[in-house]
């Protein structure tokens, strides 16, 4: 009975024989082994020659099947050994110890301070003027100059009022004549009275007597009363002489007085400002400014705070006159003490208006000058301090990065600021740690890209161990009172 042959290559490498008329399967057998094939008919040649082939070509498959598992295993090692060069450069940095700069956080006396803007105010001015008219004979002094209370400035010609004040004295003479006049008549009065009195007693008791006549008795009492008429004129006269005297006496001290006004002084000691006149010129009583006298020493400083913080300001000023700092913008602080607190807030800014004033013996402050004012309200006691540039700013809010001594690595740790401050004279900010940290915690200050939990570091400066040593400041005079923002 012929049979029939069917290769498959469902299952590789695999010949099946299956009878051609009912396609039961007969024999399978693997290829990859070499297997005798029996059967019964005359095509047993072809069988053998159709299993070769296919063992060829399973044989090809496989190599084919080697060499792109070699090739993808080749890649693969090739890809890691890549990545591993590239990852080294990195490990290799994470390794190294990274190079930093740190400080030691200080504890001292943080004062608590407003901060405002201010200007500078003189504590008098005075514009200075004539009194009388005249000519401008001469200026005693220069623009600029520091003038003391009661130095000349300005001589007005005195020609006219010395004219005046020879008049009045002329006049004073011939009214104490005639006042010593009119008192020898009053004198003469008296005496001629008491004669023609005792003439006219004398004639009244004789017409009693029968002895004189009537005609004669009122003559002599007539003349009497002539006398005593006299005297009173001659005392009115005595009273006009002293009276007109007086008023000559007081022409001569207003004369003496506008003598005295040529010479115009300086009321108050200061620093003049321009002359508005020269030596030459006419000026009127009581015109124009010859020129301006500001007294600068000492001086004021007006500024304003919010009206939040007047609360505090009066309560810190009860316990004593507070002290406020003006620095101006070359960096020259003085200190000052408050002395005037306005009556009402603004209400147009909401600010309350202060002064504080200086002695200015240095002449620092000058009159419209803008200076940075800090009104010291307390000193906080023992707050530690680092530098602004140690504090950076996190998902979770403010941290700073603190060494360990023992091991030089560093660790990120949360801190409170409570507010920033710069002393006077000090380039930097300086950070007020409310918690956080302790005195003598290593903080760096420069190399933060670098670091991360645990990484090792190397200090580039280790001498500067404590705050002030770079750049920093471990004893300040001011603060900022703002909260952390």
């Amino acid at each position: 009975m012929p049979y029939s042959l069917h290769l498959t290559y469902r299952d590789c490498g695999t010949l099946r024989v299956r009878n051609g008329r009912d396609g039961t399967l007969i024999s399978v057998s693997r290829i990859t082994e070499r297997a005798a094939l029996w059967c019964d008919d005359e095509s047993n040649s072809f069988l053998l020659r159709q299993a070769d082939l296919v063992r060829r070509n399973v044989r090809n498959l496989q190599i084919f099947f080697i060499s792109v598992c070699l090739a993808t295993a080749v890649a693969a090692l090739s890809s890691c050994k890549k990545k591993q060069e590239a990852m080294n450069p990195m490990a290799a940095m994470m390794m190294e110890a990274a190079p930093v700069r740190a400080v030691a956080a200080v504890s001292q006396d943080v004062p608590l301070d407003v901060s405002a803007v201010g200007s500078v105010e003189a504590l008098n001015t005075v514009d200075v003027k004539s009194r009388i008219a005249g000519e401008v004979l001469r200026v005693d002094f220069q623009e600029g100059q520091f003038v003391q209370k009661g130095e000349r400035l300005f001589q007005i010609d005195p020609e006219p009022t010395l004219r005046q004040l020879a008049e009045i004295q002329a006049d004073i003479t011939k009214d104490m004549a005639l006042e010593q006049q009119a008192k020898a008549n009053v004198v003469k009065d008296e005496a001629q009275i008491k004669q023609t009195q005792a003439s006219a007693d004398r004639a009244v008791a004789l017409a009693k007597d029968g002895i004189f006549s009537k005609e004669q008795t009122e003559q002599t009492v007539a003349t009497n009363e002539t006398a005593l008429a006299s005297l009173k004129a001659d005392q009115a006269a005595v009273e006009s002489a002293s009276a007109s005297l007086k008023a000559d006496r007081a022409r001569l001290a207003q004369t003496q007085l506008q003598l005295q006004y040529t010479d115009i002084t300086a009321p108050i000691s200061g620093r003049a400002g321009a002359i508005s006149v020269k030596a030459g010129n006419l000026v009127k009583d009581n015109d124009a400014a010859l020129v301006t006298i500001l007294q600068i020493s000492p001086i004021e400083v007006s500024f304003g705070v919010p009206q939040q913080l007047l609360p505090e300001v009066q309560r810190y000023n009860t316990q004593g006159p507070l002290l406020v700092s003006a620095t101006t913008v070359d960096g020259k602080a003085v200190t000052g003490r408050l002395k005037f607190i306005d009556s009402s807030v603004d209400s147009t800014t909401g600010a309350i208006k202060l002064k504080a004033e200086f002695e200015n013996a240095d002449h620092v402050l000058w009159p419209g000058q803008f200076v940075s004012v800090q009104a010291r309200l307390s000193l906080q006691k023992n707050m530690v301090v680092v530098p602004n540039s140690t504090v950076e700013t996190g998902p979770q809010g403010k941290y700073v990065w603190v060494m360990n001594r023992s091991n030089s690595t560093v660790t990120m740790r949360p801190v409170d600021v409570l507010r920033l401050y710069k002393a006077p004279k000090q380039p930097m900010e300086e950070a007020v740690i409310g918690n956080g940290l302790q005195p003598g915690d290593m903080v760096i200050t420069e190399g933060q890209m670098r670091l991360m939990p645990g990484a090792k570091v190397r200090l580039l400066n280790p001498q500067a161990t404590q705050l002030g040593e770079n750049g920093g400041s471990a004893g300040n005079q001011s603060s900022s009172k703002q909260g952390d923002s």
